[in-house]
């Protein structure tokens, strides 16, 4: 038996929970053109036989502007201290930027093994990934480099074989039913926020939180009351829509997901809420889940 923690990093958009969601061939991690779709730290458990992975999902590692991206970045390096193994993943079809050279000085005096997983080859020749390689491996002393595609689900099996290698527990933490560590309300509230940045303009999802108010569990149907926390009325009027066709819109795509997630029909109440600078508060950056007690 092998086991052990594998930390994902990197900056934001390079497909950190799209592979996550690939490699364990379910979805627990919300996806977003956005940057900091995921706020917090989730756990995804790979089983095979004789192998256990609990792969932590972590937020885009950045340069902050308020609390919340402080307390972003401190989930990111809260994992980077507390995981067996380090995966860091980059675009392979964009140029080397500052993010990753951002990231990749935070590793410098990491002493845990760190694979380099280079995202997004599907986009690139043999060519383009062999000089994507060549530009890399001499930032950082990787232990190994693994060219991939999460969408494509490609070269997905040989990066769980690379990882193996470094994996030191023989203890099993989860049982092989258990995907994630999250709660399934957790969960709602991720797959409404997504919909939020999926449906809206730059602007407004980094202004958005999402809460349950209450759930009331019925024999065939859950009944979930949810709210939609903004920072300014501008955005509310935004979410909402004209005639309410936004937040309908929210609204039915979360339910269909929500649905697929605990097989059951949902009636989905959604209201939006202004709560001003929530972002910069600790009491709501707490309330909202945003501030994880390690």
């Amino acid at each position: 038996m092998k086991s052990g923690f594998v930390g994902i990093i990197g900056r934001a958009n390079v497909g950190k929970s799209s592979l996550l969601n690939s490699l364990l061939g379910r979805k627990i991690a919300i996806v977003s053109n956005k940057s900091q779709t995921t706020r917090n730290n989730i756990q995804g458990i790979y089983n095979e036989k004789n192998l256990q992975i609990i792969f932590v999902d972590t937020p885009g590692i950045h340069k902050p502007t308020h609390k919340m991206g402080k307390e972003l970045n401190r989930h990111a390096y809260y994992s980077i201290d507390d995981v067996d193994v380090i995966m860091l993943v980059v675009d392979g079809s964009t140029k080397l930027g500052s993010g990753d050279k951002y990231v990749l000085d935070r590793l410098k005096d990491v002493s845990k093994p760190v694979i380099l997983v280079i995202n997004k080859i599907d986009k690139l020749s043999k060519e383009e990934i062999f000089n994507k390689i060549l530009e890399y491996k001499d930032l950082y002393p990787f232990k190994e480099i693994v060219p991939i595609s999460a969408l494509k689900s490609k070269n997905t099996d040989t990066l769980i074989k690379v990882l193996k290698q470094y994996l030191t527990d023989n203890i099993k933490y989860y049982g092989d039913d258990v995907i994630t560590n999250k709660s399934l309300e957790f969960m709602i509230t991720e797959l409404i926020r997504e919909k939020v940045f999926n449906l809206t303009e730059q602007e407004v999802p980094h202004s958005v939180a999402c809460v349950i108010e209450s759930v009331e569990i019925g024999k065939t149907s859950n009944t979930i009351n949810a709210s939609i926390i903004v920072d300014r009325d501008s955005l509310k009027k935004i979410i909402i829509g004209a005639n309410g066709s936004k937040i309908k819109e929210i609204g039915m795509l979360a339910r269909k997901d929500i649905e697929k997630l605990i097989n059951k029909k949902v009636y989905l109440d959604l209201v939006v809420k202004t709560v001003k600078k929530w972002r910069d508060r600790e009491k709501y950056l707490d309330e909202f889940g945003i501030i994880e007690k390690e």
